[in-house]
């Protein structure tokens, strides 16, 4: 599926994203949800020579997300391919066995980050917006597994601002968060204000970028 706005390359105001995936059922999963979303725009390919076909003709892209298993992939080797041909446009790795081995391999190649499959669907948007924004994504079972390794090098942080800083590295907004812990709005507010306090940084995605470069996330 090409849409008219991905046709016309970087539409302004919106994000046009490429998702490469052999299995029809998830491209149709995640065309429905996003092409609900008021500022996306989605093209699809079921393999890597498809999905290079599909950009050569209608790119460039916001963001593309590739299948790590799809045909032509050849582990790593597609994922470069794309983003040699993507020139600085951010691609990610998309797998339904999301492991921190691999999502080492992946940040060294120099990838946007890696979602996976079992995530709930409507992170999807947001998981884009966040690496559209410039940021790398992983998922939160990563972000948190990878916390507790370092539990005893916390910072200035307490235990749970390190959670929320956790649901923030994946990229969810303050309702969100306080939704999966059960907490208000507003005391998640007071955390992240404390979190940039701490951190010194002067919003949510800055404290998230001095997190991974202390080695927090």
């Amino acid at each position: 599926m090409v849409t008219s706005e991905s046709q016309n390359g970087l539409y302004s105001g919106q994000i046009n994203i490429l998702i490469a995936d052999d299995h029809e059922l998830i491209l149709d999963i995640a065309r429905l949800y996003l092409d609900q979303q008021v500022d996306m725009s989605v093209s699809t390919a079921a393999s890597l020579a498809e999905a290079v076909e599909v950009y050569q003709k209608t790119g460039p892209y916001h963001v593309v997300l590739l299948d790590y298993n799809m045909p032509g992939m050849n582990g790593l080797e597609g994922l470069r391919q794309m983003m040699a041909l993507a020139n600085g446009v951010p691609v990610a790795i998309i797998t339904g066995n999301p492991t921190r081995p691999l999502m080492n391999d992946v940040l060294e190649a120099g990838a946007a980050g890696m979602l996976s499959k079992s995530s709930p669907v409507k992170s999807l948007a947001n998981s884009i917006r966040f690496i559209k924004s410039g940021e790398t994504y992983m998922p939160l079972h990563l972000t948190r597994e990878h916390s507790k390794k370092h539990q005893g090098n916390t910072g200035p942080l307490s235990s749970r601002e390190m959670t929320v800083l956790s649901y923030l590295g994946e990229g969810k907004k303050n309702k969100q968060i306080a939704s999966s812990l059960g907490l208000s709005e507003g005391t998640i507010k007071m955390h992240v204000m404390s979190i940039c306090k701490k951190l010194e940084a002067t919003n949510r995605t800055h404290a998230v970028i001095n997190a991974r470069n202390t080695g927090l996330l």
